[in-house]
């Protein structure tokens, strides 16, 4: 009876956290780390891979024939690609909301579901006006997969573990781009079967293969830790006081308009927001005009199709490397500067690029996407890192993810058709806001810097003298708690 206790006294957050002086067991933290590692990361990781494969094969479709059988011109394609933004970015924060009440199960499983349907529609569109309607719908349905997995994950994890999980699931994006290639390669294959052209069918059966893997999503989706079933009693309790530990009481489990007020009044989630913009804009970019790019280097499109693979395994690799380093020194800013640089060679390179070889160029979208997808994880990570507290952290990555994406209506609108294949105003934009998300992300170190040495001095220990009910609200406010730089 006095265990079942202890476990809802762990559990319950409106009751005082468990004594963080008793000694942990480290091997069963192993064994509950290795637990949520096997039940949590694999499943969001081929959700994210789905939702980003359906997100963007519409680059692949495009050098398939898209714009000519459905008589684009001009600036149609960019059209198509920035309307999906505008729900995208408006619903983030209420699913995420929806999320917090509702089973992360049932609601994820759900919207896949639906943009499954969405993504199998984009491939009987006859007219223009029909493809910008479904990528209207598939922003309304996947705007609640990217900020929603990210709050699940990061209710299971310390916040320097929380990088390199992250990053994996992240890496399903990558996977998603090297994947996309070669599966559309593929299924462009099938052109002529029923009349359809390739790119029909790669709509086709990626949208039908999301469907499928949505019913056998809601059984593998793992709940809220509290009510996770691959957990017993005694993991969860374990689990909450490990979180309870890491984050030094900041606590934020009630919503009213204090709490509102004290959340869209943190200016770290505003300057996350802008650091997520000018990191996005390259990183929508490139993953919606890559097959593009390279063909205009004198690929064919099967052979564009297949050059994104390589350079996708790459950034694969360097984005794990990094995300395993930053979390074993315990450091973000460092590698966001890092990537920053990597990616500003390539964007010099891509715009000097007049009487370079395709090779050189084609070395410099190496550089350019292994840059960006180094700080892009690193960038939402580190926000999450900062927040304390349940509404705290659902608030911010649906707002960071969601306001941040104008970096995706952005990056859809600059690589204009008149300009290939040098791209000027695409590879300048792009540049000059990924100059502006390292000026953010130094702007982001120092304010914690600044804000940690104040704690460490008493400055904020004032707010512990507010009703106690407040403090127990206070999440990242909270005086004992201490950023993450």
């Amino acid at each position: 009876m006095s265990d079942e206790k202890e476990v809802k006294v762990a559990l319950d957050p409106e009751v005082a956290p468990s004594d963080s002086s008793l000694p942990v067991d480290s091997a069963a933290e192993r064994r509950l780390l290795r637990k949520c590692d096997i039940h949590v990361i694999p499943i969001l990781f081929v959700i994210y891979l789905i939702s980003f494969l359906d997100r963007i094969n519409i680059g692949n479709a495009r050098i398939e024939g898209l714009e000519k059988d459905l008589r684009m011109r001009g600036s149609d394609y960019n059209v198509a690609l920035l309307i999906f933004f505008v729900p995208y970015i408006l619903l983030e924060v209420p699913s995420n909301l929806l999320l917090k009440k509702l089973a992360p199960s049932t609601w994820l499983s759900v919207i896949m579901f639906c943009w499954g349907i969405i993504t199998m529609c984009q491939g009987f569109v006859t007219s223009h006006a029909g493809l910008v309607v479904c990528r209207f719908l598939l922003g309304v349905f996947e705007a609640g997969v990217f900020p929603g997995c990210i709050y699940l994950i990061s209710m299971y994890y310390k916040r320097h573990e929380f990088l390199k999980r992250y990053t994996a699931f992240f890496c399903s994006g990558l996977v998603a781009g090297a994947f996309g290639g070669l599966f559309a390669f593929a299924l462009a294959k099938m052109r002529g079967i029923r009349g359809y052209n390739g790119w029909r069918w790669i709509f086709i059966i990626e949208g039908l293969l999301t469907i499928v893997l949505s019913f056998g999503a809601k059984w593998l989706i793992p709940d809220w830790p509290e009510t996770a079933k691959f957990l017993n009693p005694d993991e969860k309790a374990l689990l909450a006081r490990r979180l309870d530990d890491d984050g030094a009481n900041a606590r934020m489990d009630r919503l009213g308009s204090k709490t509102v007020f004290r959340i869209l009044g943190d200016w770290k989630i505003w300057v996350g927001i802008l650091m997520y913009i000018g990191i996005s804009t390259s990183g929508y970019a490139t993953a919606f005009f890559i097959p593009t790019i390279l063909r205009e280097f004198g690929y064919t499109s099967a052979q564009a199709q297949v050059q994104t693979i390589p350079v996708y395994v790459v950034c694969t690799a360097l984005t794990l490397f990094t995300a395993w380093a930053s979390d074993r020194v315990r450091h973000r800013y460092g590698f966001t500067i890092f990537g920053v640089v990597v990616a500003t060679i390539g964007y010099v390179i891509l715009l000097a690029q007049g009487g370079l070889s395709p090779g050189v160029k084609y070395m410099a979208v190496f550089f350019v996407l292994s840059g960006v997808y180094v700080v892009q994880p690193a960038t939402i990570v580190w926000l999450s890192n900062n927040m304390g507290g349940h509404y705290k952290r659902a608030f911010s990555s649906a707002m960071q993810i969601g306001l941040g994406n104008i970096g995706g209506i952005i990056g859809s609108t600059i690589f204009l058709t008149k300009e290939a294949p040098r791209y000027r105003t695409g590879y300048g934009t792009a540049l000059g806001l990924l100059l502006f998300c390292g000026l953010m992300c130094t702007v982001f170190f120092f304010g914690l810097s600044a804000e940690n040495r104040k704690r460490d001095r008493g400055e904020r220990d004032h707010r512990l003298q507010r009703d106690q009910r407040e403090v127990d609200n206070l999440g990242d406010d909270h005086p004992r708690f201490r950023f993450a730089t």
